[in-house]
Formats: C-alpha cells, structure tokens, sequence
C-alpha cells in the first residue's frame, strides 16, 4: 500500500490525498510496532495475538495459545474456526473503514468543486450545498458572499448564449435565403434595351434581355439581330464587339443587375436607365441634375481603334466602379 503513489499521475490534489492516507497507514504501523512489543512484553498470555504479521501467522499463533489444554477433535475445529471468523471479521471492518473515508474525501472534493463553480455565477438563485436533507425541514442557507444572487437591473445581452445565438444564426440563415431568392427574381426579369449599332452612323435598335444577363450575354444577342444587315457583323465575334454607355465602355463581364443595384454613373448619364429619354422640363434649374438617357451604343472594335481620337469616341473611356462622377458633361472629358 506505501507504494501506491508511485508512477500515479493525476492532479495536485490526488497527490495530497494519497500523502495524507500514507502518513495515516505509517501511524498504523507504528500503533501496530507497540502492540507488537507490548505482545513480545506479555508473552505466553492466552487470549493475545501478533500483529504485524501475515493472516496465516496471526491464525497460527492465536490458535496455538487458544488450543493449550484442549484435547477433544471438536474442540480443536471449533476453536479454529472461531479464531478464523474472528480474523477475517476484524480484516473486513477495517477495509471497510478504508473505503469510508475514501468516499468521504470524494464527496468532500465534489462539494468543495460545486461551490466554487456556483460562485462564478452572479445571477445563481439557489446554492446547492450536496445535502440530502428534506427541504422542508430546514433553513434556507444563507450565503456569505454578496457577490452571488442576481441583479434584475444587469445589462446580461452581451454574455454568450448559446441558445440565443442559435436562435439568432437560424434567422440570418433564413433572412440570406430570402434574401438571395428576391435576388434571383429580380435577375429574370425582363429588361427592354435601346440601343444603336455605331459605324460611324447611328442605326438605332430595341432588344429584350433579363436584368441577369452579362454585357457579354447581351452583345451575342445583338450580334444575332444584326447579322442579316450588316455583313461585317456576321463575320466578327462577340469580343471584338464594345457597349459603350453614358461615354463608358462597359467589360463584358459586368451584368446590367450590377449596374441598376449599384445606381451606376456614366460620364454623361445614369448607368442604370437603358431606354431614352429627354430632360423635358420648362424651368431650368441648376440646382437639379439633369434627368436625361441615351441609348447605348454597339461597336465593333477594330473601328474604335481606328477612330478612338476623333469625337465622340475621343470621350469614350473603360467603365470603372471605383470611379465616380459628380456631375453628366456631354462635351469636352
């Protein structure tokens, strides 16, 4: 049993519990030491036995002295057998000693440890302290620490809970999903585009499309609406075709849903009107900016190169959404 502590892992009060038991069976040696010269004192007294020793020893000296003078069978297996319960009798009390006051230590170290987590808590109602005792027979205990109880007038929103997080992760997720699907409605809807093919003259055009639909998506479309009239469409490709909007060309993989959600602005108009229409007020104002679209325009790339210093397409520029414009020109950069 002394050797019980060692190579035990476990925690730093395991380590003070088994020093605690070993000093206690150390002073139980000792008691059993001067028992033992007490005995070695009183030999030869019927009735006494040696401790320390092993059960078989302890049976066989108790029996020897019990046994002086006896002479009948009976009596011996009697005698025997009585000093063999008797043994064994005083073996299981104190093993049960020993277990006692182990589940005392665990039950100790258990209330020791729910009292020190009840007192993190400074909204806890009741404080448990492990008893078994009817509720109804007792005083409500009362707690020193005032820290403990709870204060109705705490702000407590901002501690983590995990329930409420739950809660609030679901309707998030429910609110994205909503959220994309009026998103995805509003990309097939039906968008009417006006536009003008520019070769040098402007050849003026109206075509369906969905507010989904890339620039890229949108020129493919155009191209099949050309081709039958003008021949140098039908053998072009969709990338050496340019939309230009408001004096800005746009790259092919911007859709006309980014340009209407963001309200884009052109050099000369708004991005995110495709029919056209005039400023037809009969007051001017300055004040007011002008509420005016024009149709885009659909070029072929090589005459932009050829013609990109002469106006209008000296105006013209890559469509950038970092960039804004404060105010429409039609003239001039």
């Amino acid at each position: 049993m002394s050797g019980m502590g060692d190579g035990y892992v476990g925690t730093a009060q395991d380590a003070v519990r088994i020093r605690r038991l070993e000093k206690q069976r150390e002073a139980e040696r000792r008691k059993i030491q001067e028992l033992k010269a007490k005995t070695a004192s009183a030999k030869g007294q019927p009735g006494l036995l040696q401790f320390g020793s092993s059960t078989s020893e302890i049976l066989e000296t108790a029996f020897k002295k019990e046994t002086v003078g006896l002479v009948t069978r009976e009596e011996y297996v009697e005698k025997r057998v009585n000093i063999r319960n008797k043994i064994e009798e005083e073996e299981k009390e104190k093993l049960q000693k020993l277990q006692q006051e182990e589940e005392e230590l665990q039950l100790q170290k258990r209330r020791k440890r729910k009292i020190k987590g009840n007192s993190r808590l400074s909204f806890s109602d009741d404080f448990e302290n492990g008893s078994d005792e009817d509720d109804d027979n007792k005083e409500p205990r009362k707690i020193g620490c005032g820290k403990l109880g709870k204060d109705p007038t705490v702000e407590t929103s901002f501690l983590p809970d995990s329930e409420r997080e739950a809660e609030e992760q679901a309707e998030r997720e429910r609110l994205k999903k909503q959220w994309l699907r009026e998103q995805e409605q509003i990309r097939n809807e039906p968008l009417e585009i006006t536009y003008s093919y520019w070769d040098g003259a402007g050849h003026r055009r109206v075509i369906q499309a969905r507010k989904g639909d890339t620039i890229g998506e949108f020129l493919r479309t155009v191209q099949q609406q050309l081709a039958p009239e003008f021949r140098e469409i039908r053998t072009t490709s969709v990338e050496n075709l340019l939309y230009v909007k408001e004096d800005l060309i746009i790259p092919h993989q911007h859709s006309f849903y980014e340009l209407i959600v963001n309200k884009a602005r052109g050099k000369s108009g708004p991005l995110f009107h495709f029919d056209v229409h005039e400023d037809v007020r009969t007051i001017a104002d300055a004040t007011i900016e002008k509420d005016e679209s024009h149709a885009g325009k659909v070029v072929e790339r090589h005459w932009y190169e050829k013609n990109k210093h002469i106006f209008p397409a000296s105006r013209w520029e890559i469509y950038d959404p970092t960039k804004k414009w404060e105010r429409y020109t039609i003239h001039g950069d």
